[in-house]
């Protein structure tokens, strides 16, 4: 039977108690090194931006227009901090000024700024 459901009355009082949080307090003295580990560990999963080859940017530019003349949802794939992200939209304009593609995200009026440079992939759903 486990100790924790058995009522209170019936367990042996003899049992110490133990030290409960005191024994954790050296590893707090410190949380600069925790901080330190934590980034480490981060930085460890970040991959570096991904180079396209020329072929493939029109390849996206191809699409993105197609998307935006047909008024179709897509699917962008692309890198920020470190990290690969998708998002579902339908392209509302591409600012060819700022370099950035503007869309509304699916379901919600929630707008997405996606910068040309960071668009690793696009598919047309």
């Amino acid at each position: 039977m486990d100790y924790r459901e058995m009522p209170r009355e019936s367990l042996n009082s003899n049992i110490p108690q133990g030290r409960g949080m005191i024994k954790w307090a050296p590893f707090a003295t410190m949380p600069e090194q925790f901080e330190n580990v934590r980034k480490m560990q981060e930085s460890q999963v970040k991959i570096s931006r991904p180079e396209l080859s020329d072929d493939r940017l029109e390849e996206i530019d191809r699409t993105l227009k197609n998307a935006l003349a047909l008024k179709r949802q897509v699917r962008i794939e692309y890198y920020y901090d470190g990290c690969r992200f998708s998002v579902d939209m339908k392209v509302i304009s591409v600012d060819v000024w700022s370099m950035m593609v503007i869309g509304q995200k699916n379901d919600d009026e929630e707008m997405a700024f996606i910068s040309f440079i960071d668009i690793l992939n696009i598919f047309m759903i």
